[in-house]
């Protein structure tokens, strides 16, 4: 039989306080991955720093509440600094804008027109298409493969 349904207080008090000991930093663990997944790693600065504020402003009425403080602090520290070199967190996204070459074309048509002259310039040779976007700011280039690229450079057209 199940000591919950036949338990006294003082047991069930103890598997309680059990229960709470093992199994909310697990939770608390998988909540703040889910959280870091969706909101980004910042979010678990932000929450590290409001929960250490709350820690401080709680007040207990025990004999051990400012040791119970720095226990939670640290096991707030402990849980974080885990959180931060696990596997399971997601690592910021990158600006991708700030990798993009300026003048590059967004249209997909236009990408598409590039890989497909790629592909017409580089056959029936062996070697993967070239497509070739230029780095020169002011407005695309109409350079595409390396035979055009070349073409363009000795005048030919």
């Amino acid at each position: 039989m199940s000591k919950l349904q036949h338990g006294s207080n003082d047991e069930l008090e103890i598997i309680r306080l059990k229960a709470i000991s093992y199994f909310a930093p697990l939770m608390l663990h998988e909540a703040l991955i889910r959280v870091c997944k969706v909101c980004g790693g910042e979010s678990l600065d932000r929450f590290e720093k409001a929960m250490i504020e709350k820690i401080e402003r709680s007040s207990l009425d025990d004999v051990d509440s400012e040791d119970m403080k720095e226990f939670a602090t640290e096991q707030l520290y402990a849980c974080v600094r885990e959180l931060k070199s696990s596997p399971d967190m997601t690592q910021p996204i990158e600006d991708v804008q700030s990798r993009r070459t300026h003048g590059r074309s967004e249209k997909s048509e236009t990408l598409e027109g590039q890989l497909q002259q790629g592909l017409e310039d580089s056959f029936p040779a062996s070697d993967p298409p070239a497509v070739v976007s230029t780095a020169i700011p002011g407005g695309t280039k109409k350079l595409v493969g390396t035979d055009e690229v070349l073409r363009q450079r000795t005048g030919e057209k």
